[in-house]
């Protein structure tokens, strides 16, 4: 069993924010199938019945307690093509994934968005990532999920104050849940959860998302990973899947995004994000997002009803 460690557990947890969690509750009739969007995070919990997937999810790790001694076994290679009521699935959106309904099902499924488009967390997660067994190693978390989305489609319920904010909130608990269930259990793979298995990228990539601010270069990114410069843009490019000034300027505009929601300016975010000028983050804001900050921060700001 792969022991990992508490404080990396705890970094790649505290690490995560989503923008968007919004949970629903749909209900399947035996035999029927249900289309899992590709090129999105969705989080699904089995509330009734069972599920199987296509393709297979094959091998992986399966977390089994005994109702009665409360004890926890660890089968690193079950299968576990088969989900049923209090199991958790979360799919990165990597390829086409088709959930078919063994029995009529209960399915809580929501989708996630995560608020840093540089998060190092899709890297560090398999494609699909299952816990069987969730609602006895996390059951808060599974009674949260439980409770989460609105019951029966036809259900009409008014706006409430707040409730994009908690319905994120509530997907970010489950969400960590199964990540943790799945980590802190011996499911994770040797060296998790390195972004590379690389230590000297993964130093530098740590101080890129702690300090967005400063004036990365590239001679002092590679002299912070140990490696000549023509070596470290190589790799980092290979392994990141983007140059090393992509990299920052993605993490600088997420910081961005946090920063306008917080209220503050845009000479603000210039200052504290190391642009020289209020049109130099808006130039790069632009790129990104299509958007002046200032637009984004109106178009995205939280709905309050009334």
């Amino acid at each position: 069993m792969v022991t990992v460690d508490a404080d990396a557990l705890s970094n790649v947890l505290g690490a995560v924010d989503l923008r968007v969690g919004i949970g629903r509750r749909t209900s399947v009739a035996a035999g029927t199938l249900l289309p899992i969007p590709a090129d999105s995070i969705t989080l699904v919990y089995i509330a009734e019945g069972a599920v199987q997937g296509h393709p297979p999810l094959g091998d992986g790790c399966r977390l089994d307690v005994d109702p009665d001694s409360q004890r926890l076994r660890v089968d690193t290679k079950a299968r576990h093509d088969l989900l049923v009521a209090g199991d958790a699935f979360l799919t990165l959106g990597r390829s086409p994934f088709v959930l078919e309904a063994r029995d009529d099902t209960s399915l809580m499924i929501a989708d996630i968005e995560l608020a840093d488009a540089a998060s190092p967390l899709p890297a560090l997660l398999p494609p699909f990532l299952t816990v069987t067994g969730f609602d006895a190693v996390e059951p808060a978390a599974a009674a949260l999920a439980l409770n989460m989305g609105v019951l029966g489609d036809d259900t009409v319920m008014p706006a409430r104050q707040g409730d994009p904010i908690i319905c994120r909130m509530m997907a970010t608990t489950v969400l960590l849940s199964v990540i943790r269930a799945w980590a802190a259990n011996g499911c994770a793979p040797t060296g998790w959860p390195s972004l590379s298995n690389d230590p000297f990228l993964d130093r530098v990539v740590d101080a890129i998302r702690e300090e967005p601010g400063r004036d990365w270069t590239v001679e002092r990114l590679a002299g912070i990973g140990a490696m000549s410069r023509s070596t470290f843009a190589e790799r980092f490019r290979s392994t990141v899947g983007r140059s090393p000034a992509d990299y920052v300027t993605e993490v600088r505009v997420d910081a961005a995004k946090r920063m306008l929601e917080a209220g503050r300016s845009v000479s603000d975010v210039s200052r504290e994000l190391g642009y020289t000028s209020d049109e130099g983050v808006s130039r790069a804001f632009r790129r990104r997002t299509g958007q002046t900050p200032s637009s984004w921060r109106l178009a995205n700001r939280t709905p309050i009803s009334a």
